[in-house]
C-alpha cells in the first residue's frame, strides 16, 4: 500500500486485507512528518504481518513513486515466501468484494499478471500532449512545482533535437500504475541485471509509474491480462475522479475488486464495503466498463454542458459552447408592420408565446404586457443591454417546452443581429422594406420621414448583410414588402408548417393587411424627395397598376 495521506482509513482498510489472510507492506510517503508516521506505524504494531518499507519522497510524475513500490516489493517478496500474487493498492484504495473472492479469482489464475499495458500508438487516454516524447526526453523537473522549468526545458529539447537512446530490447508501453503481479514476474523485474541501467533510464522518464512496471511485465510475464483489477477513472483533464458516499450503487455496480480513489470522509462507503463481506458484491466477472457510459456522460456534461445553458460566472471560450440557444424559436421582421394585430393572429394560429418587440430601445415587449417573465426576467431595457444574447438564451432556456416568437425591426436593438444569425435554433422571416408602413401611416412632416427612413433602410441593409453571411446558421427567409404583398399566402403558409401549429392545416386565410392606398405613392415622394427606398422592391405607385392585363398575343402554329 502507497499511503500519503488520510492515515486512519489506511490502517482501516490494511486491517481489513490482514483479515482475510493477506499480508501487507505499507509504505509511507517520506513529506509525511516523521512523528506522524511513528504514531500510524505504532497503531499497526499489534500485527506482525502489517510491515512498514523504506520511506522514499514521493510527488506525482516523478521516480519516487516507483521506487516506493520497489521497496515495498522487495520487502513482500522476502519476507513473505508463501505469496503467489502481489497486489498495488493505495491508501484511497477500497476493497469492494470480499477479499476471498479475490484471493480464489487469482489463485484461479496462478500464472496471469493483471496490467494495463500498451503502446503509446494504441493508447488514447495520455493527457498534456507528451506520448513517445515522455520516453525520450528527459523531465529533471517537476511538473507540479517548476512547471516554468518543466515546459521550458521541453521546448529547448524540441528546438534541438535532443532524444535519449532506449534500452536495447524495451518496447516501452503505457497503462495505470494499479497492478497485481505474479511472484515470478515482479521477481524478475526486481532482480534483472540490468535493472541498474533500467531505473535510471526511467528515473527520467515522464510520469514513470504508468511505464516502468508495465514495459518491463513484457519482458518476463507468461501471459498479461492487459487490464487492472483496480477501478480508476480519470476526467478529460487527467485527474482521478473521486468517489463519495452517493456512488454507491455506482461501485456495486462495477463488479470490481478494489476502487480508488474513495473520498477519506465517505463513512458510508467505508462502513458498508469493509463490514458487510457476504452482500457487498456477487461474484463474477471484474467489468468497470459497465459504468463507463456513466462517465462519459458526466464527461460531456461537464466539458460541453447543456445547450443554451451558461455558468453564472463565466462565458465559454467561442466556439466551445454547445449550442448556444437550448430550443428552437422565430423571430419576425417587417410583419407587425404589414399586418393588424399579427401577434394575436400568429399565437392563435400556431399556440407558441408571441412576443412584441423584445429589444425595443425603451423597454422589452414581452407577451401580454407583462413585466416579468420565466425565470424573473423584467421588461427593462438598461439590464436587457447589458448582455442582449444572454437575455435571448435565459428566455428561450427558462420557457424550454413551448416555442418563442418575437418581432425585430430596425429601429431595435442591433447588437443581437450576429447572435441570431448563427443560431441554428433561430428561424428568421423578413418582410424587408415594411418599416416605412408605420412612416406612412404618421401625420409627421415630411422631411422628418426622410430623415428616418433613410437610417432605418441603412440599418436594415447592414441586417441583411449579416443574413446572408456565409457565417449563417439559422433558418432565414427574405422576401421584399413588393413580392410579399402580391401573394401573402404562400410563404406564411411555409412559416406556420415549419413553426408546428397546433392543428396542422391549410390556412384558410391571411392575418389582416394595413390599408396600403397611397403608400405607392408615399415611396415616390421620398424617390422625389431624393432618397431612394429600394428595399421595398418594386412596389407600383398606383394601386392595381401592375395588374393591367397586357394585349392578348395572336396563337400561330410552327410546322
Amino acid at each position: 500500500m502507497l499511503v500519503h495521506t488520510a492515515l486512519n482509513r489506511a490502517e482501516q482498510v490494511a486491517r481489513h486485507w490482514r483479515a482475510s489472510g493477506c499480508p501487507v507492506v505499507i509504505h509511507v510517503d517520506r513529506n509525511v512528518p516523521r512523528k506522524v508516521f511513528k504514531a500510524f506505524q505504532a497503531t499497526v504494531a499489534d500485527d506482525p504481518q502489517i510491515l512498514f518499507s523504506r520511506r522514499h519522497r514521493c510527488e506525482w510524475g516523478t521516480w519516487g513513486i516507483v521506487k516506493a513500490s520497489q521497496s515495498a516489493s522487495e520487502m513482500m517478496l522476502e519476507s513473505f515466501p508463501d505469496v503467489r500474487h502481489v497486489y498495488l493498492a493505495s491508501g484511497s484504495c477500497l476493497p469492494l468484494r470480499p477479499v476471498q473472492e479475490l484471493i480464489d479469482y487469482l489463485a484461479a489464475r496462478p500464472q496471469t499478471d493483471f496490467i494495463e499495458s500498451a503502446t503509446t500508438a494504441d493508447v488514447p487516454w495520455t493527457v498534456g500532449g507528451l506520448d513517445s516524447e515522455r520516453f525520450t526526453m528527459r523531465f529533471p523537473f517537476s511538473w507540479k512545482k517548476n512547471r516554468f522549468m518543466f515546459d521550458q526545458y521541453v521546448a529547448l529539447q524540441r528546438r534541438l533535437g535532443l532524444k535519449r537512446t532506449i534500452p536495447n530490447g524495451l518496447v516501452p508501453h503505457m497503462g495505470s500504475q494499479w497492478w497485481c503481479l505474479t511472484r515470478q514476474t515482479l521477481s524478475a523485474i526486481l532482480q534483472d541485471p540490468q535493472r541498474k541501467t533500467y531505473d535510471r533510464y526511467f528515473s527520467r522518464v515522464w510520469i514513470p509509474d504508468e511505464s516502468f512496471y508495465q514495459t518491463l511485465a513484457r519482458l518476463y510475464s507468461r501471459k498479461i491480462e492487459s487490464r487492472s483489477l483496480t477501478l480508476s477513472k480519470f476526467d478529460f483533464q487527467g485527474k482521478p475522479h473521486i468517489f463519495y458516499d452517493d456512488h454507491m450503487q455506482l461501485l456495486r455496480r462495477s463488479d470490481c475488486f478494489v476502487a480508488r480513489k474513495i473520498w477519506p470522509r465517505a463513512n458510508r462507503l467505508y462502513d458498508v464495503f469493509l463490514t458487510d463481506g457476504s452482500g457487498a458484491m456477487k461474484r463474477t466477472e471484474p467489468n468497470p466498463g459497465k459504468i463507463d457510459r456513466i462517465f462519459a456522460k458526466a464527461v460531456e456534461r461537464r466539458t460541453r454542458g447543456r445547450a443554451g445553458l451558461f455558468m453564472q460566472s463565466r462565458w465559454p471560450n467561442p466556439g466551445w459552447e454547445n449550442g448556444v440557444t437550448s430550443n428552437p424559436y422565430s423571430m419576425f421582421q417587417g410583419f407587425t408592420e404589414l399586418f393588424e394585430d399579427f401577434e394575436t393572429w400568429l399565437k392563435k394560429t400556431t399556440g407558441t408565446r408571441v412576443h412584441g418587440h423584445l429589444f425595443a430601445p425603451d423597454r422589452v415587449e414581452l407577451e401580454g404586457g407583462q413585466t416579468l417573465i420565466n425565470g424573473a426576467l423584467s421588461d427593462s431595457a438598461i439590464s436587457r443591454d447589458y448582455v442582449p444574447r444572454a437575455f435571448l438564451s435565459n428566455l428561450i432556456w427558462n420557457t424550454r417546452g413551448e416555442r418563442q416568437c418575437f418581432q425585430h425591426g430596425p429601429a431595435d436593438n442591433q447588437d443581437i443581429n450576429w447572435f441570431l444569425s448563427c443560431d441554428p435554433n433561430a428561424q428568421i422571416s423578413v418582410i424587408t422594406g415594411a418599416w416605412a408602413v408605420p412612416l406612412f401611416r404618421s401625420n409627421r412632416n415630411f422631411a422628418d420621414l426622410r430623415a428616418e427612413a433613410a437610417d432605418l433602410q441603412k440599418i436594415e441593409s447592414e441586417f441583411l448583410d449579416v443574413l446572408r453571411s456565409t457565417h449563417t446558421k439559422a433558418r432565414v427567409r427574405i422576401w421584399t414588402m413588393a413580392e410579399f404583398v402580391e401573394s401573402p399566402m404562400e410563404p406564411i403558409q411555409t412559416i406556420i408548417d415549419e413553426i408546428g401549429p397546433v392543428h396542422p392545416r391549410h390556412l384558410a386565410e391571411a392575418p389582416t393587411m394595413v390599408d396600403l392606398v397611397g403608400f405607392g405613392q408615399f415611396l415616390q415622394n421620398l424617390k422625389n424627395q431624393g432618397m431612394h427606398p429600394y428595399l421595398m422592391g418594386d412596389f407600383p405607385v398606383e394601386p392595381g397598376a401592375s395588374d393591367v392585363l397586357r394585349p392578348a398575343r395572336k396563337p400561330y402554329l410552327v410546322r
